[in-house]
C-alpha cells in the first residue's frame, strides 16, 4: 500500500522556522514530481511548492517565495519543506503529494497529483 506520511508540524512563534518531512512507502517516487499544499481554516486547499523528480526544478507560491525551500532525497524516498520567517497566515494543515507520471514536470494544480498524505498541522502564533 502506497503511503505518504508527513511529520514536523507544530506550534511556532511568528518569525520562527519548521521543517516538514514527507516519507513515502509502498513504492518509490524518485522518478515523480512531488509537491506541498496547504489548507487554512475556512479556505480552499492551495499550492505551496513543488519539485521535479530530479530536484532540478522547483516552484513556489508567491506567498512563500523566498521563505520556504522544497527539497527531496530520492535515496530516502523523502520530501522536505523548510519553512523560515513563518507568519500567522501560514497556519494551515500541510499536505504532501506525488504524481503518478514518471519524469513529468511539477505542477501547481492539485488535480495533477495522485497520492496524498494525511497532513500535518502548522500553527504560527503572533
Amino acid at each position: 500500500q502506497v503511503q505518504l506520511v508527513e511529520s514536523g508540524g507544530g506550534l511556532v512563534q511568528a518569525g520562527g522556522s519548521l521543517r516538514l518531512s514527507c516519507a513515502a512507502s509502498g513504492r518509490t517516487f524518485s522518478s515523480n514530481a512531488m509537491g506541498w499544499f496547504r489548507r487554512a481554516p475556512g479556505k480552499e486547499r492551495e499550492f505551496v511548492a513543488a519539485i521535479s523528480w530530479s530536484g532540478g526544478s522547483t516552484g513556489y507560491a508567491d506567498s512563500v517565495q523566498g521563505r520556504f525551500i522544497i527539497s527531496r532525497d530520492n535515496a530516502k524516498n523523502t520530501l522536505y519543506l523548510q519553512m523560515n520567517s513563518l507568519k500567522p497566515e501560514d497556519t494551515a494543515v500541510y499536505y504532501c503529494a506525488a504524481t503518478d507520471r514518471r519524469y513529468g514536470s511539477w505542477s501547481l494544480s492539485s488535480v495533477d497529483y495522485d497520492y496524498w498524505g494525511q497532513g500535518t498541522q502548522v500553527t504560527v502564533s503572533s
